[in-house]
């Protein structure tokens, strides 16, 4: 996919120009904008949690770990693995 360029961009501010007007575009400007911080803040946040449940999964040491978890951990990877494909 090629890039918009200049001449692009000054059509659609024409049209949006002769769409919504010269005293409507500052008012959507900044509602765009808006949008795009509350995203950006949603994105943020959601990362973060994920980053603190990661911190806060216990460790497990050499001797506390069973042969049960050492089998179940190749599966757990292999479903995430599956989980990550695309599909066809």
């Amino acid at each position: 996919m090629s890039s918009i360029g200049v001449p692009g961009i000054i059509l659609l501010v024409i049209l949006a120009l002769l769409l919504f007007g010269p005293n409507k575009l500052p008012e959507l400007g900044r509602a765009v904008g808006r949008t795009f911080r509350e995203f950006k803040d949603g994105a943020r946040e959601i990362i973060g949690e994920d980053e603190v449940s990661r911190k806060n999964e216990p460790v497990q040491t050499l001797a506390a770990a069973t042969g049960e978890t050492q089998t179940a951990a190749p599966a757990a990877s292999q479903s995430t693995a599956e989980s990550k494909r695309l599909p066809e």
